[in-house]
């Protein structure tokens, strides 16, 4: 019998626009150098959402602005990974907050035309990436085997372990599933899970962190010290893992230096 391999990259949280020139070219050069990937991960908050945040800002940018520097960006990456490289989206709380139905943001008579479907540029990039609700459950996920992507909800110290376990009883509890998200900015190396601090659980989570600049001026009183960008790069088993599975992944967080 044959044993299909992936080789996976992930990375979340660019908000377009504020991806930095310096990261997004570390990103390039990083994926151009991994042999063999067939598989390709953006986990969300693709665009930074400015226009439909309930929060003030003095953004001078429009959503237009996002959607062309968002398509710049992915259609960049896309020239680097092979022709058959499956790409996938996991749409993110800002993605999402452009067209979530919620009064205090883009009214409802709008939100349809203020959709990125609607920007042409946009709309011809998204039509190369498969794209995943932002929802807390198992539409939202992008599985290989064992390894499980998504966004991200919570945002506490511990979430990323709490968060993944969460999603992997979506899987039937799979043993030795890895569960990745970004959402907090924090990358986290592959960390195994644990229900008390000496008994290891049979799951593992890990985080990419972000792609934007680590110190902006709306987070100049937040703790932003652990806070990174970070690519991962898992090898894993491509066909559908068993409860009788042995771990069948093998995961490298990246992070960028400072």
């Amino acid at each position: 019998m044959t044993v299909r391999k992936a080789k996976i990259a992930a990375i979340s949280c660019s908000h377009a626009p504020f991806t930095p020139p310096a990261t997004e070219r570390w990103i390039l050069d990083m994926l151009a150098n991994v042999e063999g990937l067939t598989h390709f991960g953006h986990l969300g908050d693709v665009f930074e959402g400015a226009a439909a945040s309930v929060h003030a800002n003095e953004y001078s940018h429009t959503l237009s602005d996002e959607f062309d520097a968002a398509a710049s960006f992915l259609k960049n990456i896309r020239s680097v990974l092979p022709h058959d490289c499956k790409r996938w989206i996991n749409t993110g709380n800002h993605d999402d907050n452009i067209m979530v139905s919620d009064p205090r943001r883009i009214p409802k008579s709008l939100r349809s035309m203020v959709h990125w479907s609607n920007h042409p540029e946009f709309s011809e990039e998204a039509g190369n990436w498969q794209w995943l609700p932002y929802s807390k459950d198992k539409r939202a996920i992008y599985r290989v085997g064992q390894v499980h992507f998504w966004h991200g909800f919570d945002a506490g110290g511990n979430s990323d372990e709490l968060e993944g376990l969460q999603m992997i009883a979506h899987s039937g509890w799979i043993p030795h599933s890895l569960a990745v998200r970004g959402h907090t900015h924090r990358p986290v190396p592959p960390t195994q899970a644990k229900r008390t601090a000496r008994i290891p659980l049979p799951y593992y989570y890990a985080n990419v962190g972000t792609c934007r600049p680590l110190s902006p001026d709306w987070a100049a009183r937040k703790d932003r010290s652990q806070w990174g960008a970070a690519i991962i790069v898992v090898e894993a088993k491509w066909d559908k893992p068993s409860h009788l599975s042995g771990k069948c992944w093998d995961a490298e967080l990246i992070r960028m230096k400072p």
